[in-house]
C-alpha cells in the first residue's frame, strides 16, 4: 500500500531548514555545534533534516523570545533528553489494570510549559518532575501524568509558592499516598479479594468499585486534619469562625 503524503517523513537540506524556521544558515550551523539539534541523517556528503528538526528550532526561537538564553535553552533540552522514559509505559498499566482509571494526560509544548510556569521551569525542576513521573518526553512534545496535578501547580506558583517547595512537597506527599495506598489494598486483598477471585469477579472491577470508599476516607480525614492544623497555627480567627 502506497503511503499517503501525510505518512511521508519530510526531510530538508540545511539551506532549506534554515529558510522554513526563519534562521540564517549560519544561525543553523551554530546551533547545531551548540549541540541544540539532534544530529542529521547523512547521505554521503548530504545532512538530511526533518520536521521533528523544523519543531525544535521553532522552540529554540520561542524560548529565545521569553528571555530564555541558548545556555539556559541547552540545559533545559538536555534535562528532557535525559529524563526521555516510554511514555505508554509511564501513562498505561499492565494486564487487569489497565481498565483501572488514570488521570487525563497533557500535552505541552516546551516553550507553553516554560510559560505555564514562567521563570520556574529550571533543568533542576525539570529533572524532578521527570523523576517523580510527571513528566515524559514524547517527540518534540511534553507530556504531563495529570491535568489535575498539572492545574494545581500552577495555581500554587501563582499563590507564590516556589515550584521547588511544589515539587518538594510532591514528593513527600507520594510517600504518605503510598504508604495509604498500601493500607487500603492490604485490608482489600486480606478482606475482599480472595474471596471476590473464588466467585469468578473481575479483581480490576472490585477494586474500582471499591476504591471511592478510600478516596471518601482520605478526603475527610485530609479537611479534619487540615482544620485541625490551622487551628493550631492561626487560632480560632473571626474568619475561621
Amino acid at each position: 500500500m502506497a503511503k499517503s503524503e501525510a505518512d511521508e517523513v519530510r526531510e530538508y537540506r540545511m539551506a532549506e531548514l534554515a529558510e522554513k524556521a526563519g534562521i540564517t544558515v549560519r544561525t543553523l550551523r551554530f546551533y547545531r555545534e551548540r549541540k541544540l539539534l539532534p544530529a542529521p541523517r547523512r547521505e554521503g556528503r548530504i545532512a538530511w533534516y526533518n520536521d521533528h528538526h523544523l519543531a525544535r528550532l521553532r522552540t529554540i526561537a520561542a524560548l529565545l523570545e521569553r528571555g530564555h538564553t541558548l545556555g539556559g535553552i541547552a540545559e533545559l533540552l538536555t534535562a528532557f533528553e535525559s529524563g526521555r522514559r516510554d511514555v505508554g509505559e509511564l501513562l498505561g498499566m499492565p494486564g487487569a489494570a489497565a481498565s483501572w482509571p488514570a488521570e487525563t494526560p497533557v500535552r505541552l509544548a516546551p516553550e507553553v510549559l516554560a510559560d505555564y510556569f514562567a521563570g520556574e521551569v529550571t533543568p533542576e525542576n525539570l529533572i524532578t518532575s521527570l523523576d517523580l513521573g510527571y513528566l515524559a518526553v514524547d517527540g518534540d512534545e511534553i507530556v504531563h501524568l495529570s491535568r489535575r496535578l498539572l492545574d494545581v501547580s500552577h495555581t500554587l506558583v501563582e499563590q507564590g509558592v516556589p515550584l521547588t517547595a511544589v515539587l518538594a512537597a510532591a514528593r513527600e506527599v507520594r510517600e504518605h499516598v503510598d504508604a495509604i495506598a498500601e493500607t487500603f489494598v492490604t485490608l482489600l486483598r486480606t478482606h475482599v479479594l480472595a474471596d471476590a477471585q473464588e466467585r469468578g469477579e473481575d479483581i480490576g472491577e472490585t477494586v474500582e468499585r471499591l476504591r471511592p470508599l478510600a478516596t471518601s476516607v482520605v478526603d475527610a480525614e485530609l479537611t479534619m486534619a487540615m482544620n485541625r492544623r490551622m487551628r493550631a497555627d492561626l487560632g480560632d480567627t473571626p474568619r475561621s469562625r
